[in-house]
């Protein structure tokens, strides 16, 4: 089993965790207004990161189909204000940690000290610090972003919503509409 069928199985089932009219919400207003929610290097830190764990190959990679932008909607307006600590948190951590270990900002970071960096927070034994909690949490948003956006719904995973149009938030009929009772 190759690492992207890892990463698509986990993904599908990481689609549930989140509605579709939310995901669809979310990206529809990433793709409308930019957040600036997020620092220039955590920005950075995210795009590395998202390069690193869905990159570019005969699918789009992650920063493709503009994880960052549907990230930073998540983060501005889903995440309680406790939550959107502990990620911006993380993020600097994982930049401290990446500092610590190569002596090189994660952000942009590529080769073998990106690898190193992110065995090591993968790995760590202590999975309560900030590096390591912000990591895990950053990686569960990118494989949300990447298996949710219209673009690999359509061209990669050739999901068909609902025929003729990809719309993640189309109402429903209730139950009994349109029936004479």
């Amino acid at each position: 089993m190759h690492r992207r069928d890892i990463v698509r199985a986990a993904a599908a089932a990481a689609a549930l965790s989140l509605l579709p009219s939310q995901a669809q919400a979310a990206w529809a207003h990433a793709l409308a207004a930019p957040q600036s929610t997020l620092t220039p290097l955590q920005r950075g830190v995210i795009t590395t990161v998202a390069d690193a764990l869905i990159p570019r190959t005969d699918t789009p990679g992650a920063n493709d189909v503009n994880v960052l932008a549907w990230i930073e909607i998540i983060v501005a307006d889903y995440y309680t204000p406790a939550d959107r600590a502990l990620l911006l948190t993380g993020l600097d951590a994982m930049d401290a940690d990446a500092r610590a270990l190569t002596g090189s900002s994660l952000n942009g970071l590529s080769g073998e000290p990106l690898t190193r960096v992110m065995n090591a927070l993968d790995g760590a034994t202590d999975r309560t610090t900030p590096a390591v909690r912000g990591y895990g949490r950053l990686k569960g948003l990118v494989v949300h972003a990447y298996f949710t956006s219209e673009r690999v719904q359509k061209d990669v995973l050739k999901t068909q919503i609902m025929p003729g149009r990809y719309d993640g938030a189309a109402d429903m009929p209730t139950k009994g509409a349109g029936r004479d009772e």
